[in-house]
Parts: structure tokens; sequence; C-alpha cells
């Protein structure tokens, strides 16, 4: 690589993306930190060079914008996934607020939405239907690739990607986020990059600024908040300040949660309050404004905010909302908001001035408008409450004073000088204090700036703050102590990057070639119920309500060439754990062989799936010991012993050991399918080892994830699929599919759709036209299918609409299958998939036509239709996913009068969970205790 000259830092924001840069001199201290102005369309074929590039993408239909429009100043190459022309920066933004259903926004947001394939093309969320998609992933890589290749256009001779590069991300980042981004760095063209905390960005800003004044204007300070409000995330901190030896010293000593709460939700809470001046204009028609249309409207009220907030602000400002398609002109309609509403919902809805001991609201976080889990309370001072309460020195007390508090804002929300002197009040009263603002002048520039003053830090020309990693990670151990489950301190907070941690006095025994996994938990806090600070290599007891689960790190150990076996042999290796923070900001966890410590294995964890999460596992028990044996006994390669070991008494026995099968838990199902698994190629032993060898199997797979090491399960099990069953019985037949429909959950779309394919001649209704078609569907289990193949989430929504209206169609005509097919069809139609991505749901138009259908059946006589009606409507607060308002209030109103129960009309009405009844009549049967799903 050629010699780094220049020090990069990339701020990476939900609303706008910055660089800044200092040429890698030799006096380094005195090299200046410069802004990259970064060249993008303001315009049709208008290209400016701007100091921010705003973090939007519009995609022209097509044929929509000739060349000469989108033409930039280099030949433009798209990432890897993405497409061309897409048109980014500062004319995407504009717009958006004139055509809807073509802005991507907030991808930093969605890419760190855990309920979402992140690498799906998903994006824009409130999409036409036309419109080309991109994953959060593509999206975030684009705006990376555009800076560089803008950067190369104006530095040929110092490639970008040549360059020492900091990209920033919030503080609270979990690790799979970090994980993403390293991903869309590189995706960019830079797969070497370092991340650096934003609020630790800012804090390096002001340093550099105010070198010769720092120890002046910290000497009463013991720690400095960070309270970074951007347009996706609030990002809190604390920097810990102190003199050794009269040199200052800074360090990390707290982060806060992730909170989805920043500037785009008050501009959503004014798009929400013009949307209802709107209606008032327009009494008695509906005026609920499309997911696209209230994007659009969004885009004005940014704007809006930014100028009524302004110190010398106008009165009111207007806003215009178009209409649509032919009545683009003529459904013009406007309103104004005044500068008293807008300070208002500013002020007392996301910066009330409430008591310190005033917390958050704890209810269930909802999905609002475009399916983003927003915090459930917008309060973003309780907030900031609930952080500090975790550092209860900083708080005043009748007892006890408050520690000096020094306050460093950041974010677009504070160019407002009047949110910045609500805070400063607030917490001033709080600690009992005048706390000390510390000036930043550009809240929307401070991280970008600040990255380039960390990686000068890094080379000794100013000071580094230290602090190391921001939380202390855990692995969780299955064994208990006296019902209390515990943890071994891998790395506790505070461990500076590069340190390796052994922790060989706990050794593990593994086997080579199979998968294993380690559960990690991980908290912010120093210490656990007042103890001493964690250490590393410490074992402690597990408090809930102290640590938040990451996702598993599972690996298969794989042999090197000098450890080849046998292929039917197993071998098994010691190993011990070795971590540490690496330089990027996350944590390496590698096993270490050890007698020979040069044979090491890399951990990786689970990005795509970590929404689906256990409870602890079961320990070992007599039952379970007695359990696995007996499976063992019936599909062992043992014949003898497979005559004592009966199929058919399968089930009773084992409920006689294990209890009802519905209350086991995931470990007790998953390993009761390990031991089914092994005896795979035996369940075609005779008629009663293959049913009870499906059901068994399928039960305690169910539904086809939750465990960390399922994905390689549903890889072992996938090949039986080709091979089909034995006996060919209508039974079996049913049994087998519905084998399949238990454990779909884990596979992919791909296999998903081969299913559906070899399925799909029996589900079609030409298929029923003939008694030789009828009767062949019949034997090979058609009802068994039509439940698979509704439950097949990964399928595309026009393949879901597709079976839908064959099921209705079969319903209203065949009244043989009908609770069967009004039950797939609420299946497909479920507003809250399982385990699919939100943007497989079914789109809310073709709901319109299939409700008015349901609306004219007779719910009393088949309740299930009502069932399919609930499923439709059920309430998310998306509205790219919701019914009409209308609709809505029929199918309650039907509902009401069918004596339907009252959870669903509860599920209709609110943003809520599922109970346990309903959660079995929605997914076809209970789930395995211990499973929780984030919806």
């Amino acid at each position: 690589m050629a010699a780094q000259h220049y020090l990069v830092g990339i701020d990476l924001g939900t609303t706008n993306t910055v660089v800044a840069y200092c040429d890698n001199g030799q006096d380094l201290a005195e090299c200046p930190i410069r802004l990259f102005e970064i060249d993008q369309l303001i315009g049709p074929g208008e290209v400016a060079r701007k100091p921010t590039l705003p973090s939007f993408r519009f995609h022209p239909a097509q044929g929509q914008l000739p060349p000469s429009d989108t033409a930039l100043p280099w030949t433009h190459q798209p990432v890897d996934g993405d497409f061309t022309p897409v048109i980014i920066g500062e004319w995407a933004r504009e717009l958006g607020a004139q055509i809807e259903g073509r802005q991507v926004v907030s991808a930093k947001s969605w890419l760190s939405h855990p309920a979402v394939d992140r690498y799906d093309a998903i994006l824009p969320w409130a999409g036409m239907q036309d419109v080309e998609k991109v994953s959060p992933l593509i999206a975030s890589a684009s705006y990376l690739n555009h800076i560089r290749q803008a950067w190369n256009y104006h530095h040929p001779a110092h490639p970008l990607e040549q360059q020492e590069i900091v990209v920033t991300v919030p503080a609270s980042f979990d690790e799979s986020a970090r994980k993403l981004t390293l991903e869309a760095a590189a995706l960019a063209g830079m797969p070497h990059v370092t991340l650096l905390e934003e609020p630790q960005a800012v804090c390096y800003d002001w340093y550099t600024r105010y070198q010769s004044q720092a120890t002046t204007q910290l000497k009463d300070v013991s720690a400095i908040l960070i309270c970074d409000v951007g347009g996706g995330t609030t990002d809190l901190s604390l920097i810990s300040a102190s003199l050794v030896q009269d040199e200052l010293k800074l360090d990390r000593v707290g982060v806060g949660e992730h909170l989805m709460l920043g500037g785009d939700n008050i501009d959503l809470a004014l798009a929400h309050l013009a949307e209802q001046q709107f209606a008032q204009q327009h009494q008695g028609q509906p005026q609920k404004l499309s997911a696209a249309r209230l994007s659009k409207l969004i885009q004005q009220t940014r704007k809006t905010k930014e100028s009524l907030l302004a110190a010398q602000s106008p009165e009111s400002a207007k806003i215009t909302l178009l209409g649509s398609g032919s009545k683009l002109l003529g459904g013009t309609k406007s309103i104004n908001l005044d500068k008293t509403q807008v300070r208002q919902m500013a002020l007392d809805g996301f910066f009330p001035h409430t008591a310190v001991d005033t917390l958050p609201a704890q209810r269930k976080g909802a999905v609002l408008e475009f399916g983003l889990p927003y915090a459930a309370d917008p309060a973003i001072t309780k907030h900031i409450a609930a952080f500090l309460a975790q550092h209860p020195h900083l708080i005043r007390t009748t007892e006890r004073p408050s520690a000096p508090l020094g306050l460093l804002l950041n974010g677009g929300v504070f160019n407002s000088d009047l949110i910045q002197q609500r805070l400063i009040q607030i917490l001033s009263d709080w600690t009992g204090q005048p706390v000390t603002h510390l000036d930043n002048p550009h809240p929307d520039l401070a991280v970008a700036l600040g990255s380039v003053g960390y990686l000068k830090a890094c080379r000794g020309s100013q000071l580094k703050i230290g602090g190391g990693a921001a939380r202390s990670y855990f692995l969780h151990l299955e064994q208990r102590k006296q019902n209390q489950s515990q943890a071994l301190c891998l790395l506790a907070k505070g461990t500076e990057e590069g340190h390796e941690i052994r922790l060989s006095s706990r050794r593990f025994s593994l086997t080579l070639g199979e998968p294993v996994r380690f559960n990690l938990l991980t908290t912010r806090h120093d210490s656990l119920n007042g103890a001493a600070p964690i250490q590393s290599g410490q074992l402690i007891d597990v408090d809930p309500e102290f640590f938040s689960l990451l996702p598993p790190y599972i690996t298969s150990l794989e042999r090197t060439s000098d450890q080849a076996l046998a292929a039917n042999q197993k071998d098994r290796v010691e190993v011990f754990l070795s971590t540490q923070l690496t330089p990027v900001g996350t944590l390496k966890l590698e096993c270490v062989q050890v007698d020979d410590e040069q044979h090491r294995w890399q951990l990786e964890f689970e990005v795509r799936h970590q929404s689906h999460q256990q409870n602890d596992a079961s320990s070992e028990t007599s039952g379970l010991t007695q359990a696995s044996e007996l499976i063992t006994a019936l599909y062992s390669g043992n014949k003898n012993s497979a005559i004592q070991a009966d199929p058919r008494t399968l089930s009773k026995s084992l409920t006689r050991l294990l209890g009802e099968k519905d209350h086991w838990d995931i470990a007790t199902n998953r390993q009761l399918f390990d031991r089914l698994a092994q005896g795979k190629k035996r369940r075609r032993r005779s008629e009663a080892h293959e049913k009870n060898w499906l059901r068994f199997a399928g039960f305690t797979m169910r539904p086809g994830f939750g465990d960390p090491v399922d994905s390689w399960r549903i890889e072992q099990i996938w090949s039986l699929y080709q091979q089909g069953i034995q006996f060919q019985t209508h039974q079996t037949w049913s049994d087998w599919w519905t084998f399949w429909r238990r454990v779909c959950g884990g596979l992919n779309q791909e296999q998903q759709e081969t299913i559906l394919a070899d399925i799909a001649k029996y589900l079609h209704p030409g298929a029923h036209n003939s008694s030789k078609q009828a009767k062949a569907a019949q034997e090979k289990g058609y009802e068994a299918m039509v439940r698979l193949a509704a439950s097949l989430e990964h399928l595309e929504p026009e393949d879901k609409i597709l079976l839908g209206n064959w099921f209705i169609k079969r319903a209203l005509r065949q009244p043989q299958y009908a609770q069967a097919h009004w039950w797939a069809v609420g299946r497909l139609a479920s507003r809250v998939l399982l385990y699919g991505s939100r943007h497989k749901v079914i789109p809310q138009a073709q709901l319109s036509h299939w409700l008015a259908e349901l609306l004219q059946q007779d719910w009393k006589q088949e309740p299930m239709i009502g069932f399919a009606a609930m499923m439709m409507s059920r309430k998310t607060g998306d509205r790219q996913v919701d019914i009409t308002d209308d609709l809505r209030t029929a199918v309650t109103d039907k509902l009401k009068q069918s004596k339907a129960p009252q959870s669903w009309l509860t599920l209709i009405d609110e943003i809520s969970q599922v109970c346990e009844s309903d959660s079995k009549r929605i997914f076809g049967e209970t789930l395995p205790s211990g499973l929780r799903l984030l919806h």
C-alpha cells in the first residue's frame, strides 16, 4: 500500500454524511483539519460541492431522467448489488419532497434494525410498486462509495482507499451493527477502516479547538456528559475528567442504550400535526395519507422545524401538500404551522422539563409509520435521566451534593438555541449547580472533524481519550448454581484495544467438524449491585436486569491438514478462550488449542437471525437422559435394540419421562432432535418408524430457528427433502408436509420456493377439476400442503397473493377444507410475520380487495373467516403495512357481531403481543417454551 498521505474521518450519519481530513505530515499537531466538500447533484445536470452529503437516495423511474441530468464529474461505478441511475445527496433529498415513494431515508437506522434482513432489498420502505429497492447494507455502502469516488476525482494521486480512514458509529451500536458498517465500507472499496464512537469524536473535536484552555475549562468538572441527538438516534456517553500530575486525563466511562430517537421523530410528529390540519380542512372525508405521501410531507416539515426553531424565525411556515397522479395540481392543499405549535411540540414533547427520577415509559416499543422501532417514550430528557441514574454521583440528593458536570451537545437538533438552553436548564436543576456548557459551534460537523482528531491522537500529537471497551462481555454458562445461571467475564469494561485476555484457567472440550456455540451477554454497568468493579475472568451470577443478549458466536472447528482423521472418526480438542477488543471496536473471540497454541479458531457471530433468542438452556435431567436413550434405541443401527423399542409407544413414553410435550423448552426440544437426526437414515425401517420420526423431529425442531446451531441443523436435514418418504400413504404424506411446515422458519427463500414449486400443482384450483387430479391431491395430503404453503414467509408477496387468491376461491366454492383455507389466507396475509422480514408482507392494497370479499361472508357460521380478517387487520403502527381506518372499523364491528374473542379485537385496536392461545391458532401449534420473538 502506498504511503498514507491523509488522515480521513467519515461521519456516516442518518441525515447527513460529512468528511474531514488533514495532511499526515511530520508536524501533525500543526496540520489543520479541513472539511472535504463533496460533489453532488443539486438539480438536473447541476453539480455543486457541499460540506455535507445528505444521506438520501432517490430512485428515478425508468426513462424519467435523461443521462445528462444524473451525470457526475466522474464515471460512476455502483457497488456490487446496486443499480443505476440513482441520485444521492441534496437533489435526492429535494426530490423526495416532490415525488413520493422513490426516496431512501434513514439507511443507518435500518442498518441497526434487528427485525429485518439488512441484506435484503427493502428500501425505500414506503416505495411505489414499480420502484427498484436496495438493502440497508447497499444503501449505506452507496453513500461511502459516492464519497470515495468524489475524493478520488479530486485526489487521483492519493486514492481514499489508501488513506488512514475512520468511520464513526453511535456508541450504542451493537456488534451486529458495527460489523454491518464494516461490511458497507468494504463494499464501497474501503476494506481497511477503523470505527470510532460518535460521542468520542465530538469530544475530540472540542479538545482540538480548545487544547490550550481545556485543562482550565475542566478543572472543576468531574465528568462530561455528551448528548448527541442526530437525525435517527440519541447517543449518550460519559467521559471522566481528571488531572494526573497536572496533565488532563479523559476516559470514556459510560455509554447509553441504543435509542432510535432523534430529529426524524420531531419531523414525523410535525407531519402528523400537519396531516391533522389538512384533515380539518376537509371534514367528512378520510384524509389519512398513504405512507409514501406522508414520507413526502416529512421532507417539508423537516425544513419547517429548522426554520421555526431558529433564533430569528418567522411567525409561521407554509406546508403544501401536492396531489397525486392526474390530480397533482388540482389536489394541492396548503396549511400554516405557527412558531408556537412547533416550539411547543419540540420542547414539551421531546425535551420536557421533568424531574430527575422521572424515567422513560417502559411500554413495548412501537413500530411507527415506516417500520423502524422508535423508542417508546419520545421524551429525550427522561432517557438522559435513566442514563444518569447509572452514575448516581452526578445527581444531587439530600444527603450528597452532585459532582460538577460538563455538557457537550451535538447533532442537528442542537442547532436550535432554544433546545440547547432547555436542556442546560434541566441538567442544572437536576445537579443543583450550573453545568459547564462546552462550546460546539458546528453540531452538524463536529463528528467528522473530531474523528480526524482521534487519528491525530493515535499518533501521539494530542490527548487520547481512554476507556477501552465500552461494555463488559460475558460467556453465559449452561451450568447452574442453586437455580441461578452464571456467566464468565471474557473481557471487562475498560479493557484497551489490542490487549489479549487469555482465559486459560477454564477449558472446553470441543469436537472437530461439528458446530459449537457460545452464548454471550453484555452489560454497560461498571459493577453489579454495588460490588467491586467487574474483572476479566470473574464468574458471576446472572441478573437479567443488568444484562443484554448478544448474537451467539458460532463456529465449526475444522481439522487442519495435520489433524486429518478417517472420515467416520471424531476428534476432540481441548481449548481455552482468548478475547480482545480490536482496533475497529469489535470483540475478537478465539478458541485456542491447549497443547498447541498455534491452532486457533476465530468465532463469528450470527447477524441474520439474532432477533430470535432463547432463555437459558435446561440442565441435563435423568428424564431427558432416558428420553434421549429411548430415541437412540429406536433409531440406532442395532436392530436388536430396535426390536425392544416400539415406535407406536414413543409419544406416551416421552410424555411419561418429560411431561406434556407442549411444555418442553427449546433446549430440551433440540437435544431430542439431535438424537432423532442421528437416526435419520433409519427412519424408514417401518411405516410407524417413519411417521413417528417425522412427527417428533418436526415438533422438536419447530419453528426451525431459535437455537444458535439451528442453521447447521437445517443444513443437515435439507438433504432429506430430495429423498422424500418411503411409505406413501395419506397419513405419511400429511406427516411429511407437516414436518416441513414446522421447520420452515429455518429454510431460506430458495428452499421455500423449491417446496412451493413442488406442491403448487396440487394447490392450483384447476387441480381439482377432474376426479383423478382431486384424488391425487387428497392422497398426497392436500390440507397439510395448504398449511405448509401458507407458512412459507420468505416467499415474495406476489407468490403469497397468488396462493391467497387460490385459497379464497376454493374456500368459497368447496367447504370441504374451508377451515384450512381460511387459516392459510390469514397466515399469508398477516401484518406481523413469525420469522420473515417485514418487507415480505402482502401490500395493504391487496387486502382491501380480500377484506371486501370476507366482509360479505357469515363469520358466525365459519369463525375462521373472522380469524383471517383479524390477521389482515392486526395493528402494527406502520402506515405502509396497516389497513385503512374505515376497513379496520368494518372488521371490528363484524367481529363484535360474530362474538369473536376480545383478544382479537385488542390485536386490531392496539399494537400488542398475541396471547398463548392465539399464538397457537396463528402459527398452527404452540411455540417452544423459552423462544422469545421480537416482532
